[in-house]
């Protein structure tokens, strides 16, 4: 009996060390990044066409970043230096049933070097600075599939086995985490990552890698896909990719500063101002017992500067009301802060929803003021039209209907001092500019719904723009004779 024991117990150690040697062998970081080559490879150089979205412009709040067709993109990238280059040639889809203003070429020259990134002219003789435009940029050269493997090995990264490979995850800099699927051909296949936004919080940005080739030397993905914010912001298909060229990209010894956040204001008629100072303009209105605010744009530390500044001009009264035009990012990127201020936000009903869901995510990469207060939103939400009734300053908003360029916009108007207020639908010529010979179809709609409302203007504070107008140079936009509008 205790031989037959003996001799199965013998049985079974031959059966595991027999396991044992035909184990599968554990795929490292190491592995993977020895297989691409990367300590060999410096920087890459990749070219190709596709589509490019621009995130944070869409249409309605249900709907995903516009498109452009990319009729020509180049990517360069110096991973020793963490700086990068992407020139792009690209034209706006006009989407079916949408009318736009007829496509143009644009051409876009994208730089980031450090913690500076820039964009230059076509011509290449202006550079100026894009401080918003950094962690994006910088998330891309990592989200590269050599970048990747550099980074992880230079930040400590960490594996865990998939059915196909393993999954690799590092964090930078304390708060940028990375999480990357490597397969069993030590292919990076997909990065995840991410970035701060102010209006989304803690955005996640996914890049998608398919179908490697033989580059001359380099396995590359012949497709680059990528999300960002739940949608599409590229889709490149790779023509060419090259390793190590000379890619030296050095930040320009005469970069124009952004200018640090700066509100004038002009006084359009008494207890009315008009807050300029940058690319987005708000307006303050004193009401009889607190302020309204027209447009909260860009980022918090616009608004921070924009309520000073109404304090300022406006003394020992609250912010009651927020008016906002639309929810592309660059009109709605400082309506948290309006929040946390405790204002009421005014908007098209079908906005609602939407910044109640993306208010609700987190902001942990930089934390805002509401993110520390968590105050819940108020809202005046309003279908087509709503009055603030005041005695100084009564403020009617009226839904802008059938104009192409969102389909959740308003406009203010100041019927005691006939002035309109808008965004996007027209902005304003320098003086003495030459009028445009083609018609911007925005325009010419905003003044459809201004004659369909009956509106009495005499004044328009465009949130963009230089200066404030009248109701003729919108007119002489629109291509509309002055004896026929007078008329």
């Amino acid at each position: 009996m205790r031989k037959s024991i003996h001799k199965t117990i013998a049985s079974l150690s031959i059966a595991f060390a027999a396991a044992g040697s035909c184990a599968v062998h554990a795929q490292t970081l190491q592995e993977a990044a020895d297989a691409a080559g990367v300590s060999k490879i410096k920087s890459v150089e990749f070219s190709g066409t596709g589509r490019w979205y621009q995130f944070g412009q869409a249409p309605n709040p249900e709907s995903a970043w516009p498109p452009f067709d990319v009729k020509s993109y180049t990517g360069d990238i110096n991973y020793d230096t963490a700086s990068a280059r992407v020139q792009s040639t690209r034209f706006q889809v006009v989407e079916p049933g949408r009318f736009r203003p007829a496509p143009v070429e644009q051409r876009n020259d994208q730089f980031v070097s450090g913690n500076t990134a820039w964009n230059e002219s076509t011509s290449g003789n202006a550079a100026t600075e894009q401080p918003a435009a950094v962690e994006e940029r910088v998330a891309e050269i990592w989200s590269t599939p050599h970048g990747f493997l550099k980074a992880a090995l230079a930040n400590n990264g960490t594996s865990k086995p998939l059915n196909d490979g393993i999954e690799v995850s590092f964090t930078v800099g304390g708060k940028y985490r990375y999480v990357g699927n490597v397969n069993a051909k030590n292919q990076v296949t997909q990065i995840s990552t991410w970035i701060d936004n102010p209006v989304l919080g803690d955005t996640l940005v996914e890049t998608k890698f398919i179908d490697y080739k033989d580059f001359g030397g380099i396995q590359f993905p012949s497709q680059i896909v990528r999300n960002q914010g739940g949608h599409p912001v590229l889709d490149i298909n790779v023509a060419t990719a090259k390793a190590n060229q000379n890619i030296e990209i050095k930040v320009p010894q005469d970069l124009a500063k952004a200018p640090a956040v700066n509100v004038a204001s002009e006084k359009i008629s008494e207890g009315v101002f008009y807050l300029t100072g940058g690319t987005h303009h708000s307006l303050a209105i004193d009401q009889t017992d607190h302020i309204t605010i027209v447009e909260a744009p860009l980022n918090e530390e616009r608004s921070l500067a924009v309520i000073a500044k109404a304090k300022e001009l406006i003394p020992n009264k609250p912010i009651k009301y927020l008016i906002n035009t639309h929810a592309h990012f660059d009109h709605a990127g400082g309506l948290r802060t309006f929040v946390d201020e405790g204002a009421s936000i005014v908007t098209l009903k079908a906005n609602k929803p939407y910044y109640e869901k993306v208010w609700a995510t987190a902001h942990s990469i930089h934390p805002d003021r509401l993110e520390a207060s968590k105050k819940a939103p108020n809202f005046v939400a309003l279908t087509d039209k709503c009055l603030l009734a005041d005695e100084k300053h009564p403020i009617e908003i009226h839904s802008i209907a059938n104009n192409g360029h969102n389909d959740a916009f308003v406009l203010a108007y100041l019927p005691n001092d006939k002035v309109l207020i808008e965004a996007d639908a027209y902005t304003p010529l320098a003086a003495n500019a030459p009028v445009p010979t083609s018609l911007n179809p925005y325009a010419a709609n905003l003044y459809e719904n201004v004659q369909k409302l009956n509106l009495n203007v005499e004044k328009i504070a465009a949130l963009h723009g230089p200066r404030l107008v009248g109701l003729t140079d919108l007119q002489a936009y629109i291509g509309i004779p002055q004896q026929v509008a007078a008329k």
